[in-house]
């Protein structure tokens, strides 16, 4: 399952603070801040996504992700790979090298990254 634009940015703000309550989400984002309302909604359409959990504390509610970030977007760009490039790990580092115009020392970190990768397999 998906997150909305919206959502993603709440949850980077979750994966951030690890948990949080409401005034702590506020607090975390740039001006022009979100109404209350308006968190509060996106918080229940992750909670009903699985995404988000909470705490009850008094009468607050502690929230913190139930989704890692890594796995998040893991699955994320596994989609896409499935998706746009047609099951294809090889087509999307093509695409990847040759339209993110990575210099010379970014497209070596890259090589040394899959050398350690190929060596641990």
């Amino acid at each position: 399952m998906q997150l909305s634009k919206s959502e993603e940015e709440l949850m980077n703000i979750l994966w951030k603070l690890k948990k949080a309550f409401m005034k702590d989400l506020l607090e975390s984002y740039p001006e022009p801040k979100p109404a209350t309302t308006t968190v509060a909604t996106l918080l229940k359409r992750m909670i009903d996504k699985g995404f988000v959990a909470y705490e009850s504390i008094g009468r607050s509610r502690e929230y913190y992700p139930l989704v890692k970030k890594k796995a998040y977007f893991s699955n994320h760009v596994n989609g896409l790979i499935k998706n746009f490039f047609n099951d294809s790990p090889s087509q999307f580092a093509s695409f990847f090298t040759e339209s993110a115009n990575l210099s010379k020392e970014e497209l070596q970190n890259l090589r040394d990254m899959i050398d350690q990768q190929i060596k641990k397999s």
